[in-house]
């Protein structure tokens, strides 16, 4: 079996080549008896990163641990091309994971409709964490692929209730988890008092915001010598993940007074987790990772309960805190409701919760070839804007498409890379000069 994952963000990727693993059923890591050995000889999915502003770099690749093969970096028609001439070798690829934003996994759905080809491969599409916007929009986008995992029971009910309320067809939503949940069940250790407090790229937004969540951070470690305080960040300045990052924590702190049992760590989540006490975050994803190993976790309230900070998802989970409260070493209980229809799976149902993906892809590639792709979002349903999703993609791979001569690659990279530079590094300084 051919396996293919094509991602856009570090993140995205670790999601995509784990959620490969666990729905396809001769792939390694798949099934409940997946760490069995000898269960499978299969090879490892084969691996795409998008070219564009949150391209990872190589350290950021590595950290997510999730596959020793370095992923090829292509745009959206090299990735369409290489399909189509897979395919016309007798090599072509039977499953690919489409872990993108939503307008790329339709720009690509629709490229991957005009390859005409004989026999298509089976399109799995989803989401890499909570979601807590763009809900409507990003599912509908999404359609058209043959399976569009759900992370929870939760989800999967949004989903197929969005689907059903445009008259789309909701058969795809399958009901799933989060692919790299796992690590050890939490154990006290004892001496060991750790609060991790794990950062996200766009939450909170503002320079405000973000400054009281450093300071609440430093005042907490001050008022308590015995724990340590770890701010754990998903990238060091200059990278970017899925959303940019405005106002690093790695800049703010640079002028303050931080006691020696505050500091800032990278690394990956999982390895993190294993020394932590207690997780607190705005509305991380690490805080399911966290939940489902059972570490005590706790979500923030200090800069309100609202859809933009996406702590507005944890609603009746018991997790809601403040910093105050968590001052005065008070530590949530979740509620047990609310963490089995999140996919949680702390109570140990976690191994079957990929059976349901894994048999429908089974079942796809065991039938006849597949259908076209039939998105819900055409020129006839949404002719004022589809059409711009698809021109910002520019996805020609067309036979007789010349390929650029060497000069003219040299040249593209170049200003590829200059316009990343400008994305990342210049246009942040330019919006931050703009507030003074």
């Amino acid at each position: 079996m051919r396996v293919a994952v094509l991602a856009d963000s570090d993140t995205r990727w670790k999601w995509g080549v784990l959620t490969a693993r666990r729905i396809t059923p001769e792939m390694p890591g798949s099934g409940a008896d997946a760490e069995a050995p000898g269960t499978t000889e299969a090879a490892e999915p084969t691996g795409f990163v998008l070219r564009g502003r949150a391209t990872p770099t190589p350290r950021q690749l590595a950290e997510t641990a999730v596959s020793p093969v370095t992923p090829r970096e292509v745009t959206g028609a090299e990735f369409l091309r290489e399909v189509r001439d897979a395919a016309a070798r007798g090599e072509g690829y039977d499953v690919i994971v489409l872990a993108l934003v939503g307008g790329t996994v339709r720009a690509l759905l629709q490229g991957i409709a005009e390859l005409g080809l004989e026999r298509r491969p089976v399109l799995v599409a989803g989401y890499v964490g909570v979601v807590y916007e763009k809900l409507a929009d990003g599912l509908l986008l999404r359609h058209g692929a043959d399976v569009v995992l759900a992370n929870s029971r939760h989800d999967a009910d949004r989903f197929r209730v969005v689907y059903e309320g445009v008259g789309a067809d909701p058969s795809s939503v399958v009901e799933a988890a989060l692919p790299f949940l796992g690590g050890a069940p939490y154990t006290p250790e004892p001496g060991r008092d750790t609060l991790v407090f794990a950062a996200q790229p766009s939450v909170p937004v503002t320079r405000a915001e973000r400054a009281y969540v450093l300071r609440r951070l430093i005042e907490h470690a001050q008022r308590h010598p015995d724990r340590e305080v770890l701010l754990k960040l998903r990238s060091k300045p200059g990278e970017h993940t899925t959303h940019l990052e405005e106002f690093p924590y790695q800049k703010l702190v640079r002028d303050l007074d931080t006691p020696p049992n505050f500091r800032l760590v990278y690394g990956h989540m999982g390895e993190v987790l294993d020394r932590t006490d207690l997780l607190v975050t705005v509305s991380s994803t690490a805080a399911l990772e966290s939940l489902h190993r059972r570490i005590p976790t706790a979500i923030l309230t200090d800069l309100g309960v609202r859809e933009a900070l996406g702590n507005h998802h944890f609603l009746g989970s018991g997790l809601l805190t403040s910093f105050d409260r968590l001052d005065g070493k008070e530590a949530p209980e979740p509620d047990e409701d609310w963490l089995a229809r999140q996919g949680v799976a702390a109570d140990g149902g976690y191994d079957r919760a990929f059976d349901a993906a894994r048999e429908r892809v089974a079942a796809l590639l065991a039938g006849p070839a597949l259908p076209p792709v039939a998105p819900y979002y055409t020129e006839s349903s949404a002719g004022g804007y589809l059409p711009g999703i698809l021109a910002r993609h520019r996805l020609d791979v067309t036979a007789s498409a010349p390929r650029a001569s060497g000069v003219r690659r040299v040249v593209r990279e170049v200003a590829r890379g200059a316009y990343r530079h400008g994305v990342q590094r210049v246009a942040p300084v330019i919006r931050r000069l703009g507030d003074l």
